[in-house]
């Protein structure tokens, strides 16, 4: 049976079959999706969407193969990639159009079209999709030359990309997303029942203007472009009154980006008489005390830095245009205020030696982090990053079977050494803190103190650079 939707959205995130998100148990719903899905529904088109975070692989294709949509849209990011492939093929099986979009497809076209997706659609997909949708159906899937933004095979096989599609300027021009097509209360339930309390996203602006080099910005490019603080505000009022959560995940790139949109966000909550616990992400040289002051009181909780490392050499290097003394002063001060601290902390980028993670080390105890999450560099196609070490980048794996994390970089530490280096590092700041709070268990600061020192010892055993 074939439907009579124009598109079926989806994309690749099987919660249910991840045993690693599986232990985290933190989902958000697909925003993406939502908003193409909330914009195209106010153009008249008719518009499914397949939610797969609390679903099988299995469901999603006897759904598929149930439904028959004409035309497919995928989300696809890193994450999602390998998962996204398994459908592209199974969805090609039932004779479906099938339409990428993300950041991962952005910089891999040609290996997404000859692996069986019609469409690459590279940028923001609401405009795009509501020209693509009416072209497809008047001439079919290789002569698509006048829809900006996209890239497709030609009827010789040959890769057309087209015109780059503009940025929305006005982002309140936007509907909100389509929270109605999926079940929110999942969501909600899933975060109370594992966390403690029911947590919803919104973002309020798109795009991030900063240019570390590690960064993917292949969906927005460098742009910043931010929603009205009424609109925010009216989002938020609705989804406390429709979805009740008990906190909010303010998922920009760099919240505090703008002091006067902060303060005239802040006045409209406070016109409101709204208040609701959250936590967002942003950069040290992006607070002060008196934004600090205003986050505190909209009732921001945590806010999470991309500390990334403690060693300037290293910043400077990610041109991540801050310092580490900004950093550890921000977070003391955003703890003054009653505010947790988060640290993304990355190790492995290009230059960086044992002395620069334990510089790293030095500034985790510092800055007395509440949490901290660390991973190891790997390079984004697309960045600066992947640029400058590109003739350095090895792998044996297919395009097919693997993802960026699995690529190898010529005269880096061992693989083992950096499992090493992140268990000295969690083990080396617990005990640090566990001393430092006068913690009676002696049992937990003596394994904390031996697991860092085994640690210490499997880094210095496992230190060689790999020549590949």
């Amino acid at each position: 049976m074939r439907t009579s939707v124009d598109i079926l959205l989806t994309h690749g995130y099987f919660l249910v079959e991840d045993e690693h998100e599986k232990r985290i148990m933190k989902p958000y719903a697909p925003l993406g999706i939502l908003y193409i899905s909330a914009y195209l529904k106010s153009k008249n088109f008719s518009v499914d969407v397949y939610d797969t975070t609390f679903r099988s692989k299995a469901e999603f294709r006897e759904y598929v193969d149930h439904q028959r949509p004409a035309a497919i849209g995928i989300y696809t990011n890193l994450m999602t990639k390998l998962n996204v492939l398994e459908m592209i093929r199974f969805c090609k099986s039932k004779n479906c159009i099938v339409i990428v979009g993300g950041p991962e497809p952005a910089y891999y076209a040609e290996h997404f079209l000859r692996y069986g997706a019609d469409v690459v659609v590279i940028g923001e997909g609401e405009q795009t999709l509501e020209s693509l949708l009416p072209a497809l159906n008047t001439y079919g899937v290789h002569r698509l030359h006048e829809v900006q933004g996209i890239v497709f095979l030609d009827e010789s096989g040959g890769i057309v990309e087209t015109n780059p599609r503009p940025f929305l300027a006005d982002i309140d021009q936007l509907p909100f997303p389509d929270r109605d097509a999926i079940d929110m209360a999942k969501y909600v339930n899933t975060w109370k029942s594992h966390h403690g309390r029911g947590s919803v996203s919104v973002i309020t602006a798109r795009g991030c203007p900063y240019t570390c080099k590690w960064c993917s910005h292949g969906v927005f490019g460098f742009t910043h472009r931010r929603r009205s603080p009424a609109n925010v505000v009216d989002e938020i009022e609705m989804i406390i009154s429709k979805h009740h959560p008990e906190m909010l995940w303010i998922a920009d790139d760099v919240f505090t980006i703008n002091h006067r949109w902060l303060q005239s966000f802040a006045a409209e909550m406070n016109r409101r008489n709204l208040k609701i616990p959250f936590e967002c992400i942003t950069r040290a040289d992006r607070l002060d005390n008196e934004v600090l002051t205003t986050l505190a009181n909209l009732g921001c909780f945590r806010i999470w830095y991309g500390s990334e490392s403690g060693s300037q050499k290293i910043l400077d290097a990610m041109s991540r245009g801050v310092s580490v003394e900004e950093i550890q002063k921000m977070c003391h001060l955003a703890q003054r205020h009653g505010i947790e601290v988060g640290l993304f902390v990355m190790l492995g980028y290009e230059g960086e030696t044992i002395r620069d993670i334990e510089e790293t080390i030095a500034h985790l105890k510092k800055t007395n982090a509440d949490v901290f999450l660390t991973t190891v560099a790997y390079p984004i196609r697309g960045t600066a990053y992947q640029k400058s070490i590109d003739a350095d980048i090895v792998t044996d794996i297919p395009w097919e079977r693997r993802t960026e994390r699995e690529l190898k970089i010529k005269g880096r530490y061992s693989d083992r050494f950096y499992w090493y280096a992140q268990r000295r590092i969690t083990n080396e700041v617990r005990f640090h803190q566990l001393l430092h709070q006068g913690s009676s268990s002696i049992l937990r600061m003596a394994g904390a103190y031996a697991k860092a020192n085994l640690a210490r010892l499997g880094m210095q055993l496992t230190k060689h650079r790999d020549s590949l």
